[in-house]
């Protein structure tokens, strides 16, 4: 389901509250709407000058929304919806927000150990850990420490009652990186 516009994204977003990553509700304990704006806002903190990153945290768990139940491909889904609006860059760090999961869970003892019960689960439907070759070819990947920063924000960002902006307040960044992309 591609995006044509800013607001397009924008209502998608705001249709994110009271929507969970798991169905049954027994994955994180925020809905989407809630983490993806931690998520974002812990971006815009760590790397204010990267407003697609930024942009990329804000939507990286919409493929949720769009496919429920699909945990395997929900960065997929979400990359391709707003590819139309937001370009590449963006489409690719929401996919590679899970590819950068399999990374850490293969590299990283101390992250591996503390993704949360949800997201150790879903690991095994996200294709595990990664193998050598595959940890070789995504350290290749120009967006490698921009993914890696995405997942650190995406973990973390799972904090009940935690005050973050609210969602308008990133339209103007929203639509600064989809007038960038023209």
């Amino acid at each position: 389901m591609p995006l044509s516009t800013v607001d397009d994204l924008m209502t998608l977003l705001a249709n994110c509250a009271d929507v969970w990553d798991m169905p049954d509700r027994s994955g994180d304990p925020v809905d989407i709407l809630d983490h993806d704006r931690q998520c974002a806002e812990l971006l815009r903190q760590w790397h204010p000058e990267d407003e697609e990153l930024q942009v990329a945290g804000l939507l990286h768990d919409i493929g949720h929304l769009l496919v429920p139940g699909d945990d395997a491909g929900h960065g997929r889904h979400g990359a391709e919806a707003v590819r139309p609006v937001l370009g590449d860059r963006v489409a690719r760090l929401i996919e590679l927000h899970v590819v950068a999961k399999r990374y850490l869970a293969a590299t990283d003892t101390a992250h591996a150990t503390a993704l949360s019960p949800s997201s150790q689960r879903t690991l095994i439907a996200q294709g595990g850990p990664m193998n050598q070759r595959e940890i070789e070819s995504f350290r290749a990947d120009p967006d490698f420490e921009a993914a890696l920063t995405l997942r650190r924000a995406d973990d973390a960002g799972k904090v009940v009652g935690l005050a973050v902006a609210p969602v308008q307040d990133w339209r103007a960044v929203v639509a600064r990186v989809a007038a960038a992309k023209e």
